[in-house]
């Protein structure tokens, strides 16, 4: 009979005393490291998304505000039009298209103020990017120019917001004194 040795390692099994600590392989410590910097990055990552998410939004509500405080200033100015309209209703008829005159030269103003202008199209030659022709007339002017002007048009700081609704001439009548 064999005697075994009690403090012999047994085959195939590592020595698992309490002394002996698991060396790491230099891919271990690499892949470790990686995975540390991938983590630190997609933190990073994360928090750079949230915080564009964050800024969008906020200029998104910042914007709506700026719009409606300039739509409600607006508002305020013609609210003043139509308290003067009102009043020029209960005048006496004598002095109706004085008010409505001086009403007219108030809402102009505003509009001015709001950077709103009139776009001159009367006697000018027919400009499709600021006229819209809904009538031509043969009339005693010279062909494409603006002979009346159906509404007017106006601009915004340089925009075009309405286009002139204009009638514009055709050919000069040639009127024929032989008969």
């Amino acid at each position: 009979m064999e005697v075994e040795d009690i403090h012999a390692e047994p085959e195939g099994k590592p020595d698992a005393s309490p002394d002996s600590v698991p060396v790491a392989s230099p891919q271990d410590l690499e892949r470790e490291e990686l995975k540390k910097r991938y983590d630190a990055l997609n933190d990073q990552f994360m928090r750079l998304a949230a915080d564009f998410d964050n800024y969008r939004k906020r200029t998104a509500r910042e914007r709506e505000t700026i719009t409606q405080t300039a739509n409600e200033r607006f508002a305020v100015d013609i609210l003043e039009v139509a308290d003067n309209l009102e009043r020029a209703l209960k005048s006496d008829d004598g002095h109706l298209r004085d008010g409505v005159n001086q009403i007219l030269q108030l809402l102009e103003g505003i509009l001015a103020r709001h950077g709103i202008t009139p776009i001159d199209a009367l006697k000018k030659p027919f400009n499709p990017t600021l006229h819209e022709a809904i009538v031509h007339i043969p009339t005693d002017e010279d062909a494409g120019i603006v002979v009346d002007e159906v509404a007017r048009g106006y601009r915004m700081h340089e925009k075009v917001i309405r286009y002139a609704k204009v009638a514009v001439s055709k050919e000069k009548i040639i009127q024929n004194t032989e008969e």
